[in-house]
């Protein structure tokens, strides 16, 4: 049983201004640079070719597609993000609330990298189904786009229903395995982001400004996403794969292909493409992801500080 003390720090104002802020900085930043994160959807799923660049893929999408397809899939990935930013935030910040007991000098970066290890289980466990739908629903109309998905995949609660429906409560699952290995990013992005703040704060006596926090975001994220990519990239195509999509049958005998794992896709990337294949869209996760967790972090420092500073004058 958790101990009083114990339970008003899980259950502090503090926590879930972290959690409102940290949603809402998510959102921020995910609404500006959302249309390199699709993107990199478009180049982590496909199989093989040229690899192009982030400039030639966003002009074949406007030219093919037209303008409005580079914001296609937005506001579900809105809603799991808010949902996750807010789980995550709110689940590092209460660990590392109890761990500390309150006092700054109990902070370091190995704690702070366990700490994020276990908000980022959590909030795995407890928000995949959304991003598995998310995945299919940004790639509905796209070419190559089984029918099963332009006709089912309309929004995320719709989604998540026919998911549930025709490949059970697993399939709202998928991906999951690499999903788990992926907490190291956000474990690693936290970590790196925490250390270099509690080192320039302490070096310039506690003041940091808006520009700091962007940079040190940015660090901390291109520092996570280099690490763990090749993890991301199969994890995508994991949660791409509809079960309508692999039932063709493979054999004459009407068998079923088998699932690939995540280290099976691994090294069938790795035999058909070379290691370059698995770095494909690194160069638009990049861009994404670092300016997206830099404009995040930055948001939500302002966000959490002026939400403190009124509660304080109240």
């Amino acid at each position: 049983m958790v101990a009083p003390s114990k339970l008003s720090q899980v259950l502090s104002y503090q926590n879930f201004v972290h959690a409102v802020s940290g949603a809402a900085g998510g959102c921020i930043a995910m609404s500006t640079f959302y249309p390199l994160d699709t993107v990199r959807s478009r180049l982590q799923l496909e199989e093989a070719g040229e690899v192009r660049s982030t400039r030639q893929v966003i002009k074949e999408i406007v030219l093919g597609e037209g303008f409005q397809s580079l914001y296609r899939g937005l506001g579900p990935v809105l809603q799991s993000l808010c949902i996750s930013n807010f789980v995550y935030f709110y689940t590092f910040h209460a660990l590392k609330a109890v761990a500390s007991g309150g006092s700054p000098s109990q902070h370091s970066a190995l704690k702070d990298l366990l700490l994020g290890s276990i908000a980022g289980i959590i909030n795995v466990l407890t928000t995949t189904p959304f991003w598995v739908v998310n995945t299919r629903l940004r790639m509905r109309n796209v070419a190559g786009t089984s029918d099963e998905v332009n006709k089912h995949y309309k929004n995320l609660l719709e989604g998540l229903k026919y998911v549930a429906q025709k490949e059970g409560i697993a399939g709202l699952w998928s991906g999951t395995i690499p999903s788990l290995m992926l907490v190291s990013n956000p474990a690693l992005q936290f970590m790196m982001y925490e250390m270099l703040k509690r080192n320039i704060m302490r070096f310039t006596g506690g003041e940091m400004g808006s520009l700091s926090f962007f940079f040190i975001g940015a660090i901390a994220k291109a520092f996570a996403t280099v690490l763990t990519y090749p993890l991301q990239l199969v994890q995508t195509k994991q949660r791409h794969r509809s079960k309508e999509s692999d039932s063709k049958p493979s054999t004459s005998t009407g068998s079923k292909p088998r699932t690939e794992s995540t280290l099976e896709l691994m090294i069938s990337i790795l035999q058909h493409q070379g290691i370059r294949g698995l770095f494909r869209g690194l160069e638009a996760k990049i861009l994404q992801t670092v300016l997206t967790a830099a404009l995040m972090f930055m948001a939500y420092e302002k966000i959490a500080g002026t939400v403190v500073m009124l509660l304080k004058r109240n």
